[in-house]
């Protein structure tokens, strides 16, 4: 980190700075310029409060030189991180997973059904929502725990890894029993005691980005998990708001390699909730995985049309075929290939 001092500050400014990055338990080097003096805080381990720097007299500007985020930065974790999930598959390596399934868990039947279609055509992990956290208080509000029991029977049958989203730190232990990852939505990705309760679960977490936050505010809340002990975090782009109303989302595709350039964790893309609207959901999730996404998440239905959550944004089985064929030619592109069910095939089989 540096301090820059403004031009004219006095020596006594420039002590004071020293004296308190040293109270503060850092070592201080100030460095003078022809025009300012700059004051390098040496040691720094994330913890250190601009606030309580600029309100020093005589500082103009506080610069990191190191993000902010430790743990999660490829600065100091250069290797990708390749995360093995319990069906073998491997989300961060050379092999791209598509997560696929309904908004929301409405019947065993339709799980199950769903779950067999999706994972005939190569998908390797499937979604579905038992706690659905809506806008409307009179919308659909899931299943609860009797989805979860569905989903993992799903997931059992069909030989899927199985990620749901959890809404609160309390009951983060109650849905991991049911499920491989745990995802966090975007309306909770700075929860920051849900974050924490995740990253003790003992399962890997897909951490959406906030419809406002900025790809260093996802990288920090990566970090609240990661300080917990779980290094297994999956970024997701599912969409930021814009000022055009012609789609639900903006899919951010410049965050994938972005994230890619400042982090060593995986990245997917949520096409589906990106744009909100079918007919978009191919061509963005084409784009994220030749940009580079470790994953894509999509999500499909065997009737869209009678969905109770988000049928407009859902692909029918049969269009997700067709997209998996297009991915499939798109990773071998770019050198990547899509991760294979196979040894899903097996785990059902067993």
């Amino acid at each position: 980190m540096l301090i820059v001092m403004k031009h004219g500050a006095s020596e006594e400014n420039v002590a004071a700075v020293v004296r308190a990055v040293e109270a503060m338990g850092y070592e201080a080097e100030p460095i003078p310029g022809r025009r300012r003096t700059a004051i390098a805080l040496i040691g720094n381990d994330g913890r250190v409060d601009p606030g309580r720097l600029y309100a020093l007299p005589g500082v103009f500007r506080v610069i990191h030189i190191s993000p902010p985020y430790r743990k999660a930065s490829r600065d100091w974790h250069p290797d990708s991180t390749v995360i093995r999930l319990p069906n073998g598959v491997r989300l961060g390596a050379r092999e791209v997973v598509v997560i696929a399934g309904p908004c929301a868990v409405e019947s065993e039947e339709q799980i199950v059904d769903t779950a067999r279609r999706v994972r005939a055509a190569g998908a390797t992990v499937l979604r579905g929502g038992a706690f659905k956290p809506r806008s409307s208080p009179y919308s659909f509000q899931g299943l609860g725990e009797e989805g979860l029991r569905m989903l993992a029977v799903a997931g059992r049958e069909s030989g899927l890894a199985v990620v749901t989203e959890v809404l609160d730190a309390d009951s983060v232990q109650a849905v991991a029993e049911h499920v491989d990852i745990l995802q966090i939505g975007a309306r909770n990705m700075q929860n920051y005691p849900l974050l924490r309760a995740a990253g003790r679960a003992d399962r890997p977490v897909l951490l959406k980005r906030g419809m406002g936050a900025s790809v260093e505010e996802l990288l920090l809340a990566a970090e609240y998990v990661l300080l917990e002990g779980e290094g297994r975090v999956i970024l997701c782009e599912r969409g930021i708001r814009s000022f055009d109303p012609h789609a639900r989302n903006l899919l951010d595709l410049t965050a994938i390699p972005t994230i890619k350039e400042l982090s060593h964790l995986p990245i997917i893309a949520d096409p589906s909730h990106g744009t909100g609207s079918r007919g978009k959901v191919p061509p963005l999730a084409r784009a994220a995985v030749a940009a580079g996404a470790d994953g894509v998440m999509v999500e499909v239905h065997p009737n869209p049309a009678e969905a109770v959550s988000d049928g407009a944004q859902s692909l029918t089985p049969e269009q997700f075929d067709t997209l998996m064929s297009q991915l499939r030619l798109i990773a071998r592109a770019i050198g990547r290939d899509l991760a294979e069910p196979a040894l899903a095939a097996a785990v059902a089989g067993a």
